[in-house]
């Protein structure tokens, strides 16, 4: 039965101010606690961003309400699906939950700014049934970086526009033909992910656990494998890109896009080798080149690999052989953990010839495979360098192939 406290809100709870609407306010406890959850929509007229307030009252005066996280505060982009998790416990703690008033209002900002964190993070822990995932921002993560931030949430660090050399030099060792040197350009900033997709965040959005390496003690941050292209966005819609940035409202994506209000996705091939190198130009984004392409201790700081760890593997073993924790070898110049080895990642484009000076490359046009980068715990040193180019068809699924995903800044 629904409680008083919620129907109130659903009968009137619309509030505007200067340009700003909030609309479909859904508030429901928890059951057997304290804690409210909130998700509504939010548009306006005039800018991408509001700042958002919440309002509490126990009918005759104001309580005040500071235990509140996820879409709250200024610089709360415009869109569908918000939320909002208030600690009721908390705040109002004397008061039964029945006799207290929830708003929520949002008043416009200014227009054209990007806004967030250094880190974007969202909190998967409610899980697969859940309508909405919280999200905030961080200016740092907590040193040493707790296992949440590999399992039930998952973050995502803020990298700079910028333009580098994308392929390899003629002379690098273990250079493939396709990997031509040329000029690339973004032009816009991207949070990308600072760590693989861990099988239990796979889990946390989709209700399932595909993945080759199953040992229950191990599974939660080891990455996902196992899963194809079309897996991660859906064989319909999500099968148009570059034509199109649909993707299928099943697909991993499509589930992560709907729970969050965010523009999230696979990152390009460009913008997946500029997070690599962060700055370098060498094989390695840790600086140095490679001396041997097969076992090479220079890739054994970097990344999981055949050569320190990556043979002596069964499905049901251990992190010391086959596919590591993430986060478990040194973090690239921007914080970003195992662009070497570990697993392939998929990225959005059609594998095919690269341009020459190009800005914001979104691929082939049109092709058979998708490409995938960054090499896996079963391959030799040179196949894990940041040039390197590997493909798979978009349906194909193997132990050595998962993701990390990017998203688009919100802005004001």
């Amino acid at each position: 039965m629904m409680k008083k406290w919620m129907m109130g809100l659903l009968m009137g709870l619309v509030a505007m101010a200067a340009q700003a609407e909030v609309s479909n306010l859904v508030v429901a406890q928890r059951a057997g606690s304290k804690w409210v959850d909130i998700s509504y929509d939010v548009s306006s007229t005039e800018t991408n961003a509001v700042t958002v307030s919440l309002s509490v009252s126990n009918g005759t005066s104001a309580v005040s309400a500071p235990s509140v996280t996820g879409d709250v505060g200024a610089g709360v982009a415009t869109g569908t699906g918000k939320a909002m998790v208030w600690d009721g416990g908390a705040d109002a703690d004397g008061l039964l939950l029945e006799n207290v008033t929830v708003s929520v209002s949002a008043v416009a900002e200014g227009g054209g700014t990007p806004v967030g964190g250094v880190y974007l993070v969202v909190d998967l822990s409610a899980g697969s049934s859940a309508s909405s995932y919280p999200v905030s921002y961080l200016e740092a993560l907590p040193d040493p970086v707790p296992d949440e931030y590999k399992s039930s949430k998952l973050v995502l660090r803020r990298i700079p526009a910028g333009s580098f050399t994308m392929g390899s030099p003629t002379d690098e060792l273990g250079r493939s033909s396709n990997e031509t040197q040329h000029e690339v350009t973004l032009t816009q900033d991207v949070y990308i992910g600072v760590f693989e997709i861990t099988q239990r965040q796979w889990e946390l959005v989709t209700g399932s656990k595909p993945s080759y390496f199953n040992n229950a003690t191990y599974y939660q941050t080891r990455p996902v494998e196992t899963v194809s292209y079309n897996d991660i966005r859906g064989s319909s819609a999500g099968a148009g890109w570059p034509g199109s940035g649909a993707v299928d409202a099943a697909s991993f994506i499509g589930k992560l896009r709907d729970r969050t209000g965010l523009t999230l996705d696979l990152p390009t091939e460009s913008q997946w080798e500029y997070a690599c190198r962060a700055g370098t130009t060498t094989a390695l984004n840790s600086g140095v080149n490679l001396t041997n392409t097969w076992g090479d201790t220079r890739m054994d700081a970097v990344g999981r690999y055949w050569y320190n760890g990556g043979l002596g593997y069964s499905s049901g073993g251990d992190t010391s052989g086959g596919s590591a924790k993430v986060g478990s070898y040194l973090p690239n110049q921007w914080g970003l953990y195992d662009m070497h080895g570990n697993v392939w990642e998929w990225c959005l484009d059609w594998y095919g010839t690269y341009p020459g000076a190009v800005s914001d490359p979104a691929g082939a046009a049109s092709g058979s495979h998708r490409v995938t980068r960054g090499g896996g715990w079963s391959d030799d040193a040179e196949f894990c360098r940041s040039a390197i180019r590997h493909v798979g068809s978009p349906s194909s699924r193997g132990s050595i192939i998962g993701l990390r995903v990017c998203s688009a800044p919100p802005v004001q």
